[in-house]
């Protein structure tokens, strides 16, 4: 049964749902309102869409954990770069 899971994603679904749950709790930890990440992430783009040309349905920011034991949380940013703007 092992192999099989391992063949076909077996415990995928699980560890999505597993990271879903750490995210939800960095998130709250972290005590950063929904609408504040939104604003974070349009205000982002913009300052970066300035100098690149971004995807910006690929852009993805979110809160981490760096240590459970310092509790010590950070923002991770990931944003796809298509191209350099010319001046």
């Amino acid at each position: 049964m092992g192999i099989f899971n391992s063949l076909f994603g077996g415990n995928k679904s699980k560890n999505i749902a597993k990271d879903r749950l750490k995210l939800v709790l960095i998130h709250d930890r972290a005590i950063i309102p929904e609408e504040m990440m939104n604003r974070m992430r349009d205000e982002i783009i913009q300052v970066i869409s300035k100098y690149v040309v971004i995807d910006s349905g690929e852009f993805n920011i979110e809160i981490s954990n760096l240590a459970e034991a310092d509790r010590k949380t950070a923002l991770v940013v990931n944003i796809p770069i298509k191209s350099l703007k010319k001046k």
